[in-house]
């Protein structure tokens, strides 16, 4: 059971939280809860922006409720609305998935889909109008704050909407041309014309040296079909001289960088003029709007040279605007520490998405892998910049819109489970996300238990009514409910968990800022033991990934007197330096140290 006043606060919806009696701009990242949603699949706060402005069918405009692979509704009207419903939770930050101007269908005939999820931008500079206004994101964030809460935007620097083609070849169709074999010197290959005299390569990145590169046939022949030259905002982006036109990436070597993601239109981000201009287009949005952070997509995508440019621009830009702990957190899709770890040191990252604590603990929650796996996890976050003490800006999470649920992995790897082992295993996911070290980022609906059937469009289910077959008949967990239910349950167990959960955070210093020492692990599911620290506060925490009840012991400091309960029994020690652990399947316990 949770700490008495905490669950007291809870139930009164006025949890004790340092969110309150600090002001936004004085938390650290590490301080924060993140909540991450959709706009398109959160709330229908005003129909009348569903087509986007725009006439016709949903080729036309984007909009159809019956598909999942279209926009479904969901606004920055009805976010504001439901700010109650999130601060509820325990959130005290919110990363809008990207909210910008996108095309809004696009793909080969008969496989269309529309830009509902915001990564295929037209206009940098200003918010898509099926989301809604200017006005309404200015209300969103000045609503936000008013409440001490913090709101991220999820950004991207990588590529815009797909418009450019080359001649011969197709939609997301034209294979990946090198730079070896296809060198900036000659038009088509090595045999070609004679083209771009002077220019030194993409490595020299300076004014003078891109100035030389005026022909851009070196590789393909990129044009911009008719009627799509000014389609791009700010109109530096309609010039097919500030993208790589090399074809299509596939994830490995040199076109991981260079080459087009499914059709989208790859940035020359060695260039400066893109440098200049994606540093201007993003400190815009801090100049404007003041918002509190950067969620940064597709970062393993970008040459290092542009992040070590962006990300101190970034900060300066936000510092000047008074927000002195902006929080910049790419997106390394990776499970490798090591490579993580990369991108703060070499790239010039602050934090990166933990995709390595994703892994670990889906495996150890979902699939009964050893927690063994989990110490050697923490074990590596020395590698990261500032060592340990860096390893907690890092946003933690459990699934996400490209990955899929943690309900779906839970259900994937244990098909018989019954509805209490389901619920069970979820809660215990979330407590780990809550409790060790990183910042929590929650994935919205999974507080209702939402499960999906995989990645991508099958985990962006709406918290509003859906229309779409392939998400109705999907079994959420701890509920009755069905995705063609409203969602927005105060009352479910999951809710009420991670409510609880939050509080306690934000009650208790070292679960936020705390250093990590894990004290136990096993080679199978069950015990994970680890103390956390910071100043005077002292706090034990216990897990139990089995779905058998533990009964184990665990070295402690002898020193310890006794144990004041946070979440659970917490037994003081019965013999010193040996703490016994008794433990529910998939329980925990948090105990503050005396």
């Amino acid at each position: 059971m949770i700490a008495p006043l905490v669950a007291l606060a809870v139930a009164l919806g006025a949890a004790p939280s340092f969110a309150a009696a600090m002001p936004h701009r004085d938390r650290l990242p590490e301080d924060e809860i993140i909540y991450f949603l959709l706009p398109d699949r959160f709330e229908n706060g005003d129909p009348a922006n569903d087509r986007g402005g725009l006439s016709g069918g949903r080729l036309e405009t984007g909009f159809d409720p019956t598909h999942k692979g279209f926009y479904l509704g969901g606004d920055l009207k009805g976010l504001t609305a439901k700010l109650d419903y999130i601060q509820g939770l325990g959130a005290t930050a919110i990363w809008l998935g990207p909210i910008y101007m996108n095309k809004p269908v696009q793909g080969p005939s008969g496989a269309e889909s529309a830009g509902y999820h915001g990564y295929w931008i037209l206009d940098f500079t200003r918010p898509d109008p099926h989301f809604g206004t200017e006005e309404e994101f200015r209300r969103l964030v000045d609503a936000a704050h008013a409440r001490g809460m913090k709101v991220y935007l999820d950004i991207i620097t990588n590529h815009t909407a797909d418009v450019i083609r080359y001649r011969g070849c197709a939609f997301a169709g034209c294979t990946y041309r090198a730079r070896a074999d296809f060198p900036y010197s000659r038009r088509g290959g090595p045999g070609g014309a004679a083209i771009n005299p002077g220019f030194a390569g993409d490595q020299l990145m300076t004014p003078e040296n891109f100035a030389r590169l005026t022909d851009m046939r070196f590789a393909y022949e990129p044009y911009v079909p008719k009627g799509e030259a000014q389609a791009k905002v700010p109109a530096w982006l309609n010039d097919p001289r500030y993208y790589h036109n090399r074809g299509e990436t596939t994830f490995r070597g040199e076109d991981s960088l260079f080459g087009d993601f499914a059709g989208l239109d790859d940035l020359f981000t060695e260039h400066p003029r893109v440098v200049d201009g994606m540093i201007e287009i993003f400190g815009g949005w801090i100049d404007r709007y003041k918002v509190d952070g950067f969620r940064v997509d597709t970062a393993r995508h970008v040459n290092p040279e542009f992040w070590q440019a962006f990300v101190p621009a970034m900060l300066a830009r936000a510092r000047a605007s008074g927000i002195p702990n902006f929080h910049i957190f790419g997106e390394v899709y990776d499970p490798d520490p090591g490579m993580l770890a990369r991108f703060t040191r070499v790239d010039g990252y602050p934090s990166v998405l933990d995709f390595a604590f994703q892994a670990k603990v889906a495996d150890a929650v979902a699939r009964g892998a050893p927690t063994g796996e989990l110490k050697a996890l923490f074990d590596r976050d020395v590698l990261y910049v500032d060592g340990e003490a860096g390893a907690l800006r890092l946003p933690t999470f459990l699934g996400n819109h490209d990955m899929g649920r943690i309900g779906h992995m839970i259900d994937r790897a244990n098909p018989g489970a019954s509805e209490g082992e389901r619920l069970g295993r979820a809660k215990l996911a979330h407590a780990m996300l809550l409790l060790l070290r990183g910042v929590p980022t929650l994935y919205y609906g999974d507080e209702q238990g939402m499960t999906g059937d995989g990645g991508d469009q099958d985990a962006r289910e709406p918290l509003f009514e859906s229309r779409v077959k392939s998400y109705n008949d999907n079994r959420l967990i701890g509920t009755s409910a069905t995705p063609a239910d409203r969602n927005f349950d105060t009352a479910h167990p999951l809710y009420r968990a991670i409510a609880e959960l939050a509080a306690l955070r934000s009650a208790t210093p070292a679960l936020r800022r705390g250093a990590q020492k894990i004290l136990a692990s096993a080679e199978g599911p069950g015990l994970f033991a680890l103390w956390r620290s910071y100043g005077e506060e002292q706090v034990l925490i216990a897990f139990n990934t089995s779905e058998r009840p533990l009964d184990a012991r665990v070295a402690v400091d002898a020193r310890i007197e006794g144990l004041e309960p946070l979440d659970g029994p917490c037994p003081a020690p019965d013999v010193p330096g040996s703490w016994r652990v008794q433990l529910p399947a998939f329980g925990h316990m948090v105990c503050r140290v005396r």
